[in-house]
C-alpha cells in the first residue's frame, strides 16, 4: 500500500508539473504573437530568455520574424534577428522568407542585416528580387543585384523579376533591371514575354523602355 501511494504522489506530481509547463507555453504562445503586433521587443527579449522558440508559428503558418516584418514591428524584428536560434530562412506557409516579405516592404535597413546574417538571396522559386521588384522598391533591388541576386530567375511558373516589374512595378524598376541585364526576351510557362506583361498591364513606358532593349539586343545581335 505504501509503495502504491509513494506512485501515485509521483505521477500527481509529475502530472502537476507537465499541467503547468504547458499552461505556461500556452501563456507564452499567445504573449509572444502580441508582442510582435505590438512591437514589444522587452517581452519577446524576456520570453526568448526564457527559452521561447523564436521560430514557433501561429495558426496561419506565419513565424515571428516574418510577422514583426510584416507589420511592420522592426524592434521585434532586431531582437528576433540578434537572436542566435532565429532561423532567418524560415519560410512560412505559403513558402515566403523574412528577406522577401522586407524586400515588398521597402525595409532597406532590414533587408541588408537579414543578408549580413546569411539570408538566402537566391532561394528557389519566387524570390526576394521577384517581391522587391513588384513593388518597384529600387533601392532593395540593388542591393539584391549587389549580393549577387540572380536578375533572371524563374518563379516556379517561369515568371522573371522583370516580367513582374514590367505587370506591378514601375518604369524605373524595368529599367533598373534592363540597365542591369535582364533578358527582355524570356518567356514564362504561359508563353508571354515582360512586354506582354506590361501592355496587359497598360503600362506604356514600361513597355517601351522593354521594346527598346529588345531593338538594341537585336541590333546588338545583327553585327
Amino acid at each position: 500500500m505504501k509503495k502504491y501511494f509513494t506512485n501515485w504522489f509521483r505521477k500527481s506530481a509529475y502530472l502537476f508539473v507537465l499541467t503547468g509547463f504547458i499552461s505556461a507555453h500556452a501563456g507564452s504562445y499567445e504573449d509572444f504573437f502580441t508582442a510582435i503586433k505590438q512591437d514589444n521587443a522587452g517581452v519577446v527579449q524576456q520570453l526568448l530568455a526564457r527559452g521561447f522558440d523564436p521560430n514557433t508559428i501561429d495558426p496561419k503558418g506565419q513565424h515571428g520574424l516574418y510577422l514583426a516584418l510584416q507589420e511592420p514591428s522592426l524592434k521585434v524584428a532586431q531582437v528576433l534577428m540578434d537572436w542566435p536560434k532565429t532561423d532567418v530562412n524560415k519560410l512560412n506557409a505559403q513558402g515566403e522568407s523574412p528577406l522577401m516579405i522586407a524586400a515588398l516592404k521597402g525595409e532597406l535597413d532590414m533587408a541588408d542585416k537579414l543578408i549580413k546574417k546569411d539570408a538566402d538571396v537566391n532561394k528557389t522559386g519566387w524570390t526576394p528580387l521577384h517581391y522587391a521588384a513588384s513593388k518597384g522598391q529600387l533601392a532593395i533591388m540593388s542591393l539584391l543585384l549587389d549580393n549577387d541576386a540572380y536578375i533572371d530567375a524563374e518563379s516556379p511558373n517561369g515568371t522573371t523579376p522583370l516580367m513582374m516589374a514590367a505587370m506591378y512595378g514601375t518604369a524605373p524598376a524595368v529599367k533598373l533591371l534592363l540597365d542591369a541585364g535582364a533578358d527582355p526576351l524570356l518567356k514564362n510557362q504561359q508563353n508571354l514575354t515582360a512586354i506582354e506583361f506590361a501592355y496587359r498591364a497598360s503600362r506604356t513606358e514600361s513597355a517601351q523602355l522593354i521594346a527598346a532593349a529588345i531593338r538594341s539586343k537585336n541590333a546588338t545581335g545583327k553585327w
